[in-house]
């Protein structure tokens, strides 16, 4: 079950139950915070779809290959701007097939610069109050219990600063500890990248049989390195020696994603799969990718029983799962939502699905996608320009009939901008709000009250003071902040914040201290999920289109996840004292 059903199944067990009123049960759905989150995807959207977003992407990553220490803060801090404004999901499904490219053209592995990625927009969103959903649900939290919300950039105090030193964390040691092949000091370094991989048969016929594979390289075969030999149900290593070709053989081959054509046109190999697609030439196919989204109709079934090619003509030639490539059986592999798939079809399936919400990310492997026109992009970027202004300053402006020019006012106005300018169609504006997310942080409400009308915020918060008390308020501080991360890493980041808030409300009053200090934590320590990949959505994309295993991010993230911690129980206490 997704979050969404499961807060909303919680929030009618607790109404059951009496310990929540009806009214306190649909508080959540009409709280300014949550709104605003929902009237943010459509200027999000609005921004993605005038190109404006592929055009920076294209425009700003380095022409040449550099230094590891010049590329990442060059990638990096753009793309944290950006989440600082934006919602982050859209910024990382734009940018990783276009960074993913770019590393082929330069002959780097990708991998050194997708987990960068999503980490940058985790940093950006930190800084600004519309930088992350979890933010507007602590600030609308805040103001549902009396006391005065977040500025525009207040939380930039304390994420500007995590901001910058995880930048340069990541790069000082992301060479060392990300997976992929190190990028050598020697820019001139000649080092061949091959990222892609494709299954090959050798048909009876061909010319390749009882020919010499020689360290997995046969010049029959240009630009690929073949890694293994599957006959008869055997793997057979081709990286040292010398081995012949039979018929019937399977081989795994390496290569850049240009090789696919050349695989195609060439007689003396069948690529694995290509007999289930029917009546279309072997010129108008194309490798594409696509990342499953929660919503994808075959999540639990298999292939088999979904019929993929039925429903989209396409046909999956690999599934990329927690750093694994499954080639073998994928007929009885049950599909999860974060599974990306490797298909091979023709460009009706990005016209067809690349707006759909099935997919999370559709992506040409060759190709940028370029959007808008000119005067969109620009009419697109003003928009959101005086969004942000206005909201920054929006609270020096006297209004006689008192209207509060805040976040919401000014977002909704550029909202319905986005869509009277036609710069976001207004057929599908419905598709651009996650209604997963929204019921999630209003059904958070829900649940927050629940958790202080029946006294469990309380006693877990005496039990919190009790466990830190020897260190006083930071004691107990550092214990809030470390509650909420654990959650943020284990359910979703908007519910974590909202199941610790009334912990940290409940605390602050048995202190008699000022609780905007474990108002901040919570925030800061919701939005760094760094350690696992399901603890953030951005994180679960760049997994999958970037074939990366769970203890990847645990390497690179954890001391990602204390350095902020460090930072946080420095700084809060110094902008906000107790």
């Amino acid at each position: 079950m997704r979050p969404g059903l499961i807060f909303f199944s919680a929030s009618i067990l607790l109404l059951a139950l009496g310990i929540i009123s009806d009214k306190e049960m649909l508080a959540g759905f009409s709280n300014k915070g949550m709104l605003t989150v929902g009237i943010l995807f459509l200027v999000s959207e609005g921004v993605r779809q005038s190109g404006v977003l592929n055009r920076l992407a294209q425009g700003y990553l380095p022409r040449k290959r550099r230094k590891m220490v010049s590329m990442i803060p060059q990638i990096m801090l753009p793309v944290s701007l950006l989440s600082a404004f934006l919602n982050n999901t859209p910024v990382v499904i734009i940018f990783a097939p276009i960074i993913k490219k770019w590393s082929e053209t330069l002959n780097l592995s990708y991998k050194k610069f997708l987990i960068p990625l999503s980490y940058a927009t985790i940093l950006g969103g930190m800084c600004t109050l519309i930088g992350t959903s979890t933010n507007l649900v602590v600030h609308g939290l805040i103001l549902e219990n009396g006391h005065e919300g977040f500025g525009m950039f207040e939380l930039a105090k304390v994420g500007g600063f995590i901001a910058f030193f995880g930048t340069l964390y990541m790069t000082i040691f992301g060479n060392m500890l990300l997976p992929g092949k190190k990028i050598l000091l020697n820019s001139k370094s000649s080092a061949e990248y091959k990222d892609y991989y494709y299954d090959v048969i050798i048909p009876e016929n061909s010319n390749l049989v009882g020919l010499e594979i020689k360290n997995g390289r046969m010049k029959e075969l240009k630009g690929m390195f073949i890694q293994c030999i599957n006959r008869n149900g055997d793997t057979i290593e081709t990286r040292k020696g010398n081995f012949l070709i039979l018929p019937e053989d399977k081989l795994l081959v390496a290569g850049k994603s240009d090789r696919l054509n050349y695989i195609l046109s060439n007689d003396n190999l069948k690529l694995s799969g290509i007999d289930l697609i029917k009546g279309i030439p072997k010129d108008q196919l194309k490798q594409y990718e696509a990342v499953i989204a929660p919503r994808f109709p075959a999540v639990g079934k298999t292939i088999h029983e979904f019929n993929f090619y039925e429903h989209y003509q396409a046909v999956v030639i690999a599934i990329h799962r927690n750093g694994e490539r499954i080639t073998h059986n994928m007929d009885k592999l049950k599909l999860k939502a974060g599974d990306n798939l490797v298909l091979l079809t023709t460009e009706k399936f990005i016209k067809n699905w690349g707006e759909s919400k099935i997919f999370y990310l559709t992506s040409y492997i060759r190709d940028y996608r370029t959007t808008g026109t000119f005067g969109k992009k620009w009419l697109a970027f003003i928009i959101l320009l005086l969004m942000i202004v206005g909201s920054t300053v929006g609270k020096f402006i006297y209004s006689p009939s008192g209207i509060e020019f805040d976040m919401f006012y000014f977002s909704s106005i550029a909202a319905i901008l986005l869509i009277w300018l036609k710069i976001m169609p207004h057929q599908k504006y419905t598709k651009a709000i996650s209604w997963d997310v929204l019921i999630t942080i209003a059904c958070a409400f829900a649940i927050s009250k629940a958790m202080q009308n029946s006294g469990a915020a309380e006693a877990i918060a005496r039990t919190t003071i009790n466990f830190s008390k020897a260190f006083g308020p930071l004691g107990v501080l550092a214990a809030i902040y470390i509650i909420t991360t654990i959650f943020t890493e284990i359910i979703t980041n908007n519910a974590a914040a909202a199941l610790v808030f009334p912990i940290a409300l409940a605390a602050s009053h048995q202190l008699g201290v000022n609780p905007k200090p474990f108002f901040v934590a919570i925030a800061i320590a919701a939005s760094a999920s760094f350690s696992t990949p399901v603890g953030y959505q951005t994180n679960l994309i760049v997994q999958a289109i970037g074939n990366y295993k769970f203890k990847d991010y645990v390497k690179i993230g954890l001391p990602l996840n204390i350095l902020a911690f460090i930072l946080s129980m420095l700084l809060i206490p110094y902008f906000w004292s107790f």
